[in-house]
């Protein structure tokens, strides 16, 4: 499976965002998207999960030769800033996305298990959300993606809201997880990046750039990085 982004263009007014923005994403790697502060890494994941539009451009899925349009339910976002139902508790609302996302569930996964998964106290699950942490916020996102399994995840700079623990934690579950899927990790973070990803994708200048694999641990890598995004 391949996520296939062709020539994307995204304006605010007259600022051009995406200036062409073209990558083929493979599955069963997580790729780093490394970019400045403002160089459009949340505008391309709103883009490609339908938040907002595009000017001209596309984002196809190729599964086996047969490739389709990217529709909203090919992808799992997880927002930096966790968009939840407040009003609810984290056991009722992790239910009702079960329920909604029946036909994609792990048989043999009961809705503890879930919560077992991503270490939520039991006093916790039935907590209102309103009144979780940033972090447990972002938990409860992932397990989001966990549940329904999109053949796509974004990931827009979750790990930064956890402790050291946790983050080692979800680290390991998407090494456990990627083989099932296409993963794109957004940070800004250079070292965050080179621990966790396969392949570092830097998205400068309104254009996507793949970094060469075998430089990723080298000893000049972060100064290509810091060139690369200077320019």
């Amino acid at each position: 499976m391949q996520l296939l982004l062709k020539d994307i263009h995204k304006k605010f007014g007259d600022k051009e965002v995406l200036k062409g923005a073209t990558f083929t994403f493979e599955q069963g790697k997580i790729y780093g998207l490394l970019g400045r502060n403002g160089a459009g890494k949340t505008t391309l994941f709103n883009c490609l999960s339908g938040e907002i539009d595009l000017v001209s451009g596309e984002s196809l899925i190729n599964n086996n030769g047969i490739v389709t349009k990217l529709e909203f339910e090919d992808i799992g976002y997880v927002f930096s800033s966790p968009i939840l139902p407040e009003f609810l508790t984290g056991y009722e609302f992790v239910k009702f996305y079960m329920e909604i996302n029946k036909e994609k569930l792990d048989a043999t996964k009961k809705i503890e298990d879930y919560f077992d998964l991503i270490k939520i106290d039991n006093e916790d699950r039935h907590r209102l959300i309103k009144g979780y942490s940033h972090g447990m916020k972002n938990k409860i996102q992932m397990l989001c993606f966990i549940i329904a399994r999109p053949p796509v995840i974004l990931l827009d700079e979750p790990l930064t809201s956890f402790d050291v623990v946790v983050a080692l934690e979800i680290k390991k579950l998407l090494r456990k997880i990627k083989n099932d899927h296409i993963i794109i990790f957004s940070t800004h973070i250079l070292q965050l990046a080179t621990d966790l990803c396969d392949e570092i994708v830097v998205l400068n200048n309104g254009v996507l750039e793949k970094v060469p694999s075998e430089a990723l641990h080298n000893p000049g890598f972060e100064e290509k990085i810091i060139n690369l995004l200077k320019d």
